[in-house]
């Protein structure tokens, strides 16, 4: 698991450099956009499959740079059991659920485009807590021990445009944690992957409506 990370992020760094300064000044000299998202990713916990949710809020320069921060918590429910001495001597199985959450920024930079095909390497880096709780939801009021943790993903994302407006896509990356990660109880460092389906609204509107204000001022669709 932690050499793919290491190859992972060795691959990032070569790839990302050379094309992120070559670009990086003519990408800031034309406008930007809003970047805003729904994600969900699968990662393993124990060799388990589970799913992260988050949310995600930046700006888009040309299409070819994104730079936002957001929001993301453990959906999947994973339980163990715990064992303790009660007062008669006995050893009760008291079943906790693994909750996850952490805010992350991220920058996400394409190095590769063509009409239809795209490849980018995304990155998100950002702090959180886990912790354990015997019920399952978020929002049940316990006083549970949280641990902080820090996370740093890299990855890398390919992406396949249908139509000028709808696309399918695919990423790999792998999270790491750092700093009280152990004391979970579980290792949250992971290889992460997730599939998309693609809308781009504005592109979507530019299409529908060519002839609107918006479209003349903001359009049209482009691939």
């Amino acid at each position: 698991m932690r050499k793919a990370g290491f190859i992972l992020l060795f691959f990032y760094c070569a790839v990302s450099n050379a094309q992120f300064l070559d670009s990086l000044h003519d990408i800031f000299n034309h406008k930007s956009s809003i970047d805003a998202r729904l994600e969900s990713r699968n990662s393993f916990i124990d060799n388990q499959i589970i799913s992260v949710t988050g949310v995600r809020l930046g700006v888009a320069f040309q299409r070819k740079l994104r730079i936002g921060g957001g929001v993301s918590w453990l959906k999947s429910d994973f339980k163990k059991d715990f064992y303790s001495e009660n007062e008669l001597g006995k050893t009760d199985t008291i079943t906790k659920f693994l909750k996850m959450a952490y805010l992350a920024y991220y920058v996400d930079f394409v190095f590769h485009k063509t009409k239809r095909w795209q490849l980018s390497v995304p990155i998100q880096a950002g702090t959180g807590f886990s912790w354990w709780k015997n019920d399952k939801r978020y929002l049940a009021r316990e006083r549970e021990k949280k641990y902080f943790f820090i996370l740093y993903e890299p990855g890398i994302t390919a992406q396949f445009k249908v139509f000028r407006w709808f696309g399918l896509g695919a990423d790999v990356a792998y999270r790491f944690t750092l700093v009280n990660s152990k004391k979970i109880g579980e290792k949250l460092n992971s290889p992460t992957y997730s599939f998309k389906v693609l809308v781009w609204f504005d592109q979507l509107y530019y299409e529908l409506f060519p002839n609107s204000k918006f479209t003349k001022k903001k359009g049209p669709a482009v691939w």
